[in-house]
């Protein structure tokens, strides 16, 4: 038998620590998050894309009646970038659940493995990191690639046996 470790890396921020675009991209997220359609768990979720040209593009979940055709705030913004402007390489996406009040909650909101996945793919087909962030009411974790957040993933490479 041989033990093997697997290590992330990510940064930690208050929200005062972040440059202007960051925080510019996190409050994009919690208007987002606010908007929500979560009548059955009331987990508001919201997320921000930016592109390489500045633009940010929103998304937030959207849940139904007939689980689980609803769909995650994350894969919102991303399909939505990918489809408007698939000539654009997505830089960073923020992340952040609120309260029905429209509060950032306590604690780290973090994706799905659906989530994750697509934002890998992302990744790869702009072949450019994206740095994710994560917030909370009193820290935002960051992290410089998708990887960080997926290590074991599902990957193109996997599929040719690479």
């Amino acid at each position: 038998m041989k033990n093997h470790e697997i290590n992330i890396r990510y940064k930690e921020f208050s929200y005062g620590e972040l440059d202007s675009v960051d925080k510019k991209l996190l409050d994009s997220a919690v208007e987002a998050a606010k908007n929500a359609y979560a009548p059955y768990s009331h987990f508001r979720v919201g997320a921000a894309v930016l592109l390489d040209d500045g633009s940010i593009i929103t998304g937030n979940n959207q849940e139904n009646a007939a689980y689980p055709s609803g769909l995650c705030a994350e894969r919102v913004a991303l399909f939505y970038a990918n489809s408007k402007y698939p000539q654009k390489t997505v830089v960073a996406v923020a992340i952040v659940a609120v309260n029905p009040e429209g509060e950032v909650l306590k604690g780290n909101v973090s994706p799905c493995g659906s989530c994750r996945q697509v934002m890998l793919e992302t990744q790869t087909r702009y072949k450019n990191l994206i740095k994710i962030m994560l917030a909370s009411d009193d820290a935002v974790l960051v992290f410089d690639s998708v990887e960080d957040l997926l290590p074991l993933n599902f990957s193109q490479d996997s599929l040719k046996g690479n």
